[in-house]
């Protein structure tokens, strides 16, 4: 089934994933390109609409990123956020300079509501500003239709031509009414039907497997994640027994985690697949036995996995396709979608696995965003506590474990984990933080228990709120909240003797915490 589509032009800002994110939850599907995609390519994909992000450049400058005028001429609605739409002014003949007054932050932005954009949109509201520079002067054939004391242009449109422009950033969440404003845009601009529901995707999805499966026999690697989970039962509804899976323990899981997954995808679970599940925990032991230094940790992991996997393929024999749990923040950030830098390499993307015989690679989550998978999950009858488990790492607890992995370190954070994960779900907390684990770090101290001196770890506590992963805030845990779980960690988990909680943003930290 052929979505209507919206398409991002992405001029390097670090909100181009919320803008597609936003789109699609008004029902549209979206997809994120560089701005380097030729015009011609972007006519083809027939779009109802083209959306033009923020970047950090100045339009004016010559070296700054642009585009072919004729995007303007194409009869195609055109919206320009931030960057965007001093691009659309420059290159119109407006005026964009730098500004006297830079805004940055929450700034009451005065609208006109008679434009398609603010019809239902408070007179007065509040907008998110993030600019350097301005449109002093809006180009020929535009009217202005928002203002604040410090810029005089903070919204314009032709509507003729179907041209808008926006000074603020409507997709992220201090702009109060965004969602309505992206929503005009995409309905009253562009005409969207919005047809690009879950339960549609999941339907076409299972179809689009069948047909190109055929009598075909499918490989997956289930980690036990949410996309790899998603991935494995989406084909296994399409596949059946064609579908083999391979969940390999590297001994590096959360708390009785394996068990959990075999529990739900094993001989006895709902799903009656192919479940193989190898015990491979000493031999990743083995291996990380003396090194430290994080990269090295995770290309050791991510070798033995390969390894263990591809030991396992040679029992089962060639296969048609190899299914990957790739989802769409991993095509963007890996450089294939959009323009923004690439933050780390990627497993999930890349040059084609060598290690299994296999003619093609299956990618079913491929276009969706991380909200958009366990929604997906949820329509295909996952259980609840598996669509909303906290993101996992590939090389699991082997980057929550600063210094050496050891048996001994894997069950101190295992158990320290476990508490913590329990504790913020007693206290009702679980849904509305974003990212939340425990980690050991290589600190030991002196402390008291009883009546004796013990020289033990310390465990870090991590919280995080955000929405895109790109960037993240520390979450602010209700101090008794944080006392209880101390006490329970420090009582019950053997060699641990402090807590810590992480306060760090990101950036300049990760969420992760090697």
């Amino acid at each position: 089934m052929q979505h209507e589509k919206i398409i991002v032009m992405d001029f390097g800002g670090q909100y181009n994933q919320l803008i597609a994110r936003r789109v699609r939850e008004c029902n549209v599907y979206c997809e994120i390109y560089s701005y380097k995609r030729d015009i011609e390519e972007i006519k083809a994909m027939n779009p109802k609409g083209i959306i033009l992000t923020g970047g950090p450049n100045s339009a004016y400058e010559a070296d700054s990123p642009t585009y072919s005028k004729e995007l303007f001429e194409l009869g195609i609605p055109v919206l320009g956020i931030c960057y965007g739409s001093q691009l659309m002014m420059h290159l119109l003949g407006g005026h964009v300079c730098k500004a006297p007054v830079r805004e940055y932050g929450k700034i009451e932005v005065a609208v006109d509501r008679s434009s398609a954009m603010f019809g239902d949109v408070s007179e007065q509201t509040i907008c998110w500003m993030s600019h350097n520079d301005y449109i002093e002067k809006a180009a020929p054939g535009f009217k202005v239709t928002a203002h604040t004391p410090d810029c005089p242009v903070a919204a314009a449109e032709d509507p003729e031509r179907g041209l808008y422009a926006l000074q603020f950033h409507p997709e992220v969440l201090h702009t109060q009414e965004g969602t309505k404003m992206l929503s005009n845009f995409v309905y009253k601009v562009c005409g969207c039907k919005g047809d690009w529901r879950m339960d549609s995707f999941v339907e076409s999805s299972i179809e689009a497997i069948r047909a190109k499966v055929g009598n075909g026999k499918v490989l997956c690697a289930l980690s036990g994640g949410v996309d790899s989970s998603v991935a494995a039962v989406l084909l296994s509804k399409a596949v059946g027994q064609q579908l083999t899976c391979v969940f390999v323990d590297h001994g590096l899981l959360r708390k009785n985690e394996g068990d959990e997954v075999e529990a739900v995808f094993g001989p006895s679970g709902p799903y009656n697949l192919n479940f193989i599940r190898v015990n491979a925990q000493q031999r990743f032991y083995d291996k990380l036995a003396g090194v430290t230094e994080p990269e090295k940790k995770r290309k050791i992991i991510g070798e033995e996995f390969i390894r263990v996997f591809e030991e396992e393929a040679k029992k089962i024999g060639a296969v048609d396709f190899l299914v990957q749990g790739t989802i769409y923040p991993d095509v963007v950030e890996s450089g294939v979608g959009g323009e923004s830098a690439v933050i780390k390499s990627h497993h999930n993307v890349g040059g084609l696995p060598d290690y299994v015989d296999f003619k093609e690679i299956i990618e079913p989550l491929r276009d969706l965003f991380k909200d958009e998978v366990r929604k997906a999950g949820l329509e295909l009858g996952i259980p609840e506590y598996l669509v909303y488990r906290q993101p996992f790492p590939g090389p699991g607890l082997g980057i929550r474990i600063i210094g050496e992995v050891t048996a001994e370190k894997v069950r101190i954070v295992q158990d320290a984990d476990a508490i913590y994960r329990e504790e913020i779900a007693a206290a009702g907390l679980d849904r509305s933080i974003g990212q939340y684990f425990a980690a050991l770090t290589n600190m030991r101290s002196v402390g008291v228990m009883g009546d004796e001196r013990t020289y033990d770890y310390a465990v870090a506590l991590r919280a995080v709120n955000t929405v895109d992963f790109m960037t993240a805030e520390a979450a602010e845990i209700p101090y008794s909240v944080l006392q209880k779980v101390t006490s329970r960690i420090v009582n019950e988990v053997a060699h641990v003797n402090r807590v810590f909680y992480d306060c760090t943003s990101k950036p300049p930290g990760t969420i992760e915490f090697e």
